[in-house]
């Protein structure tokens, strides 16, 4: 089962630096993602995603083959490649998975302008060693699916107290 965490930066570049460290730690086996995606509030009201995978260029990538794949067999390759593509991306954009884009827009649009929120859905993690490499980090949990104790643990890394 996963676990939902949600942090707050001031910024989006801050938020994104913790993303980078957290995939840094994802390459050493400490921690297993299943989605790490960042929710800006710009200044004008409106809640940006930054994706951690386009679903749309992933499915336009795949749709371009198999459409190519079937085009030549039917002498029409180019045809093919132009509409499995399409399909593709209309498939990519309207697949969602890890966190709900609608739960991420809703929990953003309570921050400040300019503020961002790292949303990360964990499989696995190596909780001391994670939260130690987390320590003194900064940012305010919002909210997280984890027991009281651990999401306290979590609280207490970021703010660089010991225990």
């Amino acid at each position: 089962m996963s676990d939902l965490i949600a942090i707050v930066y001031p910024t989006e570049s801050r938020a994104e630096e913790m993303r980078q460290k957290l995939f840094s730690l994802q390459q050493e086996y400490l921690i297993k993602l299943s989605d790490a995606a960042i929710a800006v509030m710009h200044e004008d009201g409106k809640v940006k995603l930054n994706q951690m995978l386009s679903t749309t260029s992933v499915g336009a990538i795949s749709g371009s083959f198999w459409g190519l794949l079937i085009g030549a067999i039917f002498l029409m390759p180019v045809f093919g490649l132009a509409i499995g593509a399409a399909a593709g991306a209309l498939g990519g954009a309207l697949t969602d998975f890890g966190v709900n884009d609608d739960f991420m827009k809703k929990l953003a649009a309570t921050l400040k302008p300019g503020n961002a929120v790292l949303f990360l859905e964990v499989r696995q993690m190596t909780s001391d060693r994670v939260l130690e490499a987390l320590s003194g980090t900064g940012g305010t949990v919002l909210k997280t699916s984890l027991n009281h104790h651990r999401e306290q643990a979590l609280r207490d890394a970021l703010a660089g107290i010991a225990e």
